[in-house]
């Protein structure tokens, strides 16, 4: 009797798990799209990938963090990759790997990663990750 119950809770655990993550995806294709449609960005396959996946403490308690990968173009030439940071069901953050734009620097959430305004006199070379 005990081992069918916990036949039956894992198996609810995995289809949970499994609905949880269809709904994250469609949401983060629906994110994905929106932003190149706001950075006229052409979006490709529209669909993304799951890059990563992780449990992250929050003040809501565990919730499971997933990284995106996502691929655009610029003006129909050559294929890009983006990423999407979501946190549960909410957006964390975007990375296209473009240059910032001035547009880019009214948004708050958009001036943390934006480099610094002297950079001659910079004494920090800033590295970027190969892709």
């Amino acid at each position: 009797m005990l081992t069918n119950l916990l036949s039956l809770l894992v198996v609810l655990l995995v289809a949970w798990i499994w609905l949880d993550g269809a709904r994250a995806r469609e949401f983060a294709t629906t994110l994905a799209r929106r932003y190149c449609d706001n950075r006229g960005l052409q979006f490709l396959d529209e669909t993304v990938a799951l890059a990563r996946i992780g449990v992250r403490r929050t003040n809501q308690g565990l919730r499971l963090r997933r990284m995106y990968r996502f691929e655009f173009s610029l003006e129909g030439v050559g294929r890009r990759t983006g990423y999407l940071l979501m946190l549960g069901t909410q957006l964390e953050a975007v990375d296209d790997g473009l240059p910032k734009t001035s547009e880019d620097a009214r948004d708050p959430a958009a001036t943390q990663n934006a480099p610094l305004p002297d950079r001659e006199n910079a004494k920090v070379v800033p590295f970027r990750r190969r892709r």
